[in-house]
């Protein structure tokens, strides 16, 4: 199965175009973005400790939508600073802690370790990694590395012994980054699209909208959807993540992969968004905002 998803629901550049502006009272984004895709990436969790009560609200959102997964960032802590083991082992109990609403109802896919591109192979960040996979054992775990270091032979073999499904990624080409294809590690398949917005990504003090500010041209989703079905035949599921989130493309690209993996089989889209990319008409059913709500479609 391959299940096609976005990194985060709610952004402020996505209100009039992803989510109705305003967001109707007592509405959840996640209820809204659940009817058009097939699961979503929390980027939260990076960035900052997450309550069960909070993880119980998003599982509720998504409650009429059964078929609906997720996958969680692991925090900051362990990826983009210095190996502390005591903070490690409180941010690892406060994740195991506030995913279990999600693991009662089996929803959570993976956990996704993303380092920065400054992290190369070597023994000691193995051994770094070995660490990780203990303090938050037995979730299943999904790495994003970002230097071609660790896809040589040796290390592949020793991030899958490490219990890690390597994930693939997509982004602007640069002679260091990870090869477009190389064999599953773990269960999982994972292809992260961060765009591949060259004039920005490598520019020191680029901000976030920037760096992923990049819409796939259809010749590009097309072959996204041919490496996705090419890592979905060795592994038990496969999730394509698209992380260029800027303005709502993500949402645009993503639909345009549905459509693509479903057969060309139009799927159902917001119509703010259809009117903020026009060439997604030819591919959707337009769900203006009683659609959204469980009225006619628009």
């Amino acid at each position: 199965m391959i299940r096609v998803a976005t990194a985060g629901w709610s952004y402020p550049d996505w209100a009039g175009r992803v989510h109705p502006q305003p967001m109707p009272r007592g509405v959840h984004p996640l209820t809204l973005l659940a009817q058009f895709l097939d699961g979503v990436e929390v980027n939260a969790t990076f960035y900052a400790r997450t309550r069960a009560d909070v993880v119980a609200r998003w599982v509720e959102a998504v409650r009429r939508t059964p078929e609906f997964r997720f996958t969680v960032k692991a925090s900051q802590r362990f990826t983009h600073g210095p190996e502390d083991l005591p903070a490690w082992e409180e941010e690892a109990e406060a994740l195991h802690a506030a995913l279990v609403p999600m693991l009662r109802r089996r929803l959570l896919a993976g956990v996704l370790v993303q380092f920065p591109a400054t992290f190369h192979a070597g023994p000691e960040e193995v051994r770094r990694l070995g660490r990780i996979r203990s303090l938050l054992d037995p979730l299943p775990l999904v790495l994003e590395v970002r230097h071609r270091s660790w896809f040589e032979p040796p290390q592949l073999k020793s991030l899958g012994g490490l219990g890690y499904s390597v994930a693939h990624i997509d982004l602007p080409s640069a002679w260091d980054h990870p090869p477009a294809r190389f064999r599953p590690t773990g269960p999982i398949g994972y292809l992260r699209l961060h765009g591949r917005n060259h004039s920005t990504w490598f520019r020191a003090g680029v901000g976030r909208d920037a760096r992923y500010d990049y819409l796939y041209a259809p010749p590009e989703v097309g072959e996204l959807v041919e490496r996705a079905d090419a890592i979905s035949r060795e592994v038990d599921e496969t999730w394509v993540v698209t992380n260029n989130h800027f303005e709502g493309q993500a949402v645009a690209n993503a639909l345009e992969l549905k459509w693509l993996l479903g057969g060309r089989e139009p799927v159902a889209a917001p119509a703010t968004l259809v009117e903020a990319f026009p060439h997604l008409e030819s591919l959707t059913r337009s769900v203006g905002q009683q659609g959204m709500f469980g009225g006619d479609e628009g």
